[in-house]
């Protein structure tokens, strides 16, 4: 039987791509009494609301900077998963305060709600940009994690975990909407670094990952996706090779400050005998001292390994990587953009590639 039947689940940032997901799939194979999707998007609720159609749906406006509001909202509680953060990273750049605020703060409002209302489990979905973080979103994701560890250290009622992964293909913001929506209104995909590498995963995998995670862990783990990768070039000449023209374009526009050649999901510091292999997961273990944690784990075999990253990891070849897009809906001739991009005119990507440089 699964854990969540006729449970209550918020989860924060629910309306977001992988909060979407992550209810269809609790509500389709869980049959939990109750998600409440708890975010500050008004229209965004309104259209998940009308979209779901499901009675065991509440939808409730709140910040994680409202600890009162996020209390309120916990009461009766079994799992909550912690998704809302300010993810752009030039967004944070700009705005650092506000970054702080959402991911570090509201991190720790999410902890105090939580604890104080008793919840079984709280998970937070984290990202590589937390491993050894070049840009402020990456140390705010970081300072999270460490908040959700320690926070195991202050009471024995409720789980706290973490769960890594990379990007993930189509969520919000990503680059392969950015390309398509290139091809129909610039014919030209603009590219930072041609030897840049990102891990390469399905939406749907993901959430999968995430709930497994969610049955498996003990307290205070970093659950780590193992993802695939693509290098950006072959994943541009894919999409140009599928649905572009003779006359399409591939253009480079630098690295962005901030930005890393590959991505790292465990660090060479957190492989250092800390890691387990659990099939679709590394293990993290805490550096605290969990006792119940350690004694879990104190006979499974550690991982050897520099750390992993987007370059050490399976890289997709162009036909792999196209059999992906294809099975995931990426190479439909009609896609839906979701809200990011589908708006955007010619002179507004350009602007957005160029001169922001915006690539997640």
């Amino acid at each position: 039987m699964s854990i969540f039947k006729d449970s209550t689940i918020l989860i924060t940032g629910g309306t977001g791509s992988w909060g979407q997901e992550l209810t269809a799939q609790l509500l389709r194979d869980h049959n939990p009494k109750e998600i409440r999707i708890f975010s500050r998007n008004e229209l965004k609720q309104v259209e998940m609301k009308h979209s779901f159609n499901d009675p065991r749906l509440k939808f409730i406006i709140g910040d994680v900077r409202d600890i009162k509001r996020l209390s309120i909202s916990m009461r009766g509680c079994d799992f909550v998963f912690h998704m809302a953060a300010l993810k752009h990273v030039p967004v944070c750049e700009e705005n650092p305060d506000e970054a702080v605020k959402t991911n570090v703060l509201g991190t720790q409002n999410v902890i105090e709600a939580a604890i104080n209302n008793d919840v079984k489990k709280v998970v937070d979905v984290s990202t590589d940009k937390a491993v050894d973080p070049l840009n402020l979103y990456g140390v705010t994701k970081a300072c999270g994690e460490k908040l959700v560890i320690a926070a195991n250290k202050e009471t024995d009622k409720t789980v706290f975990v973490c769960v890594r992964g990379g990007n993930v293909m189509g969520s919000n913001g990503s680059v392969i909407p950015l390309f398509r929506r290139q091809l129909e209104t610039t014919n030209v995909l603009t590219i930072t670094d041609k030897r840049m590498t990102r891990f390469i995963f399905s939406l749907s995998d993901a959430i999968r990952l995430v709930l497994k995670s969610t049955v498996d862990s003990v307290g205070g783990e970093v659950f780590v996706m193992k993802m695939p990768s693509s290098t950006i070039m072959d994943l541009a000449e894919v999409i140009k090779e599928e649905l572009g023209n003779e006359d399409t374009k591939i253009e480079f526009i630098g690295i962005r400050p901030g930005e890393k050649l590959d991505e790292v999901l465990v660090s060479r510091y957190e492989a250092m005998d800390r890691v387990v292999d659990a099939g679709d997961f590394f293990i993290i273990l805490p550096f605290l001292d969990l006792p119940e944690t350690l004694e879990h784990y104190k006979d499974k075999p550690r991982v050897k390994m520099e750390e992993f990253n987007s370059r050490n990891t399976k890289i997709l070849d162009k036909h792999e990587l196209k059999d992906l897009l294809k099975k995931n809906g990426f190479l439909d001739p009609i896609f839906d953009y979701k809200e990011v991009f589908s708006n955007l005119t010619k002179e507004q990507l350009e602007r957005i590639t160029k001169n922001d440089k915006w690539v997640i």
